[in-house]
């Protein structure tokens, strides 16, 4: 590759990355990626700490936080998969 054609080839990347950059921003401003990003966060909230993420993706303490609650407490694994389903369940009727 000659020295122009990376050049060239360099030029081509920023301007992909300014153009991705400047869709994230359109996006985040009209409130399209909001979602995603909040969603991508509880999920990882509710890998480390489920009840905490079913708190969180609620806004109270209800019924849902401790069912969340004690299947952790009393198997990590079922926990899990009740706070997915309950962040995914309503992110689906939002």
């Amino acid at each position: 590759m000659t020295p122009a054609e990376r050049r060239a080839h360099k030029k081509a990347q920023k301007q992909d990355l300014r153009d991705a950059l400047r869709q994230y921003k359109q996006d985040v401003k009209n409130g399209t990626q909001d979602a995603d990003t909040n969603t991508l966060l509880l999920v990882i909230l509710a890998i480390l700490l489920p009840p905490v993420a079913v708190l969180v993706h609620q806004g109270e303490l209800n019924s849902k936080f401790w069912i969340a609650l004690i299947l952790t407490l009393l198997f990590y694994l079922p926990g899990l998969i009740y706070a997915l389903l309950v962040i995914f369940g309503n992110a689906k009727k939002k």
